[in-house]
């Protein structure tokens, strides 16, 4: 079976519903695929110290690390409250760069239902981590 990006964005927008985000009221999911097939999620669970808040992405990259999985070929993240669509910060595109290919898909939806499709390399150009894997 083959999982589309329209079937990752629903998965991401499930888990924004899971958010905690008390203090920013901005509900982030996150879904990765790994290049097994297996869609694992995260979502943005924020601390009333904001430094030690962690980005949906993180937090999907985590669990699926955690679970023996270290190799993704998409992402989808979703901002049901965002009016535009969001990319993943630069934080996350540095972590995400660690375990996803410069050609792996990546897809952001805003609230009003608007999506950009792009890929890790677009997001993350002129990464030198893959230089260093050699």
């Amino acid at each position: 079976m083959q999982v589309t990006l329209e079937e990752l964005l629903s998965r991401a927008a499930e888990a924004a519903a899971r958010s905690y985000s008390p203090y920013s009221h901005f509900p982030v999911g996150a879904a990765l695929l790994s290049e097994s097939g297996e869609i694992v999620t995260g979502t943005n669970v924020e601390n009333r110290s904001f430094g030690l808040t962690i980005c949906a992405e993180r937090s999907a990259v985590c669990a699926a690390v955690s679970r023996g999985l270290r190799r993704f070929s998409a992402l989808a993240v979703s901002c049901p409250e965002a009016d535009y669509p969001v990319s993943p910060c630069g934080a996350c595109r540095q972590v995400l760069s660690e375990f996803m290919a410069p050609e792996a898909p990546v897809i952001f939806r805003g609230g009003k239902g608007e999506s950009v499709r792009t890929t890790m390399g677009e997001l993350f150009p002129y990464d030198s981590l893959h230089e260093l894997a050699k």
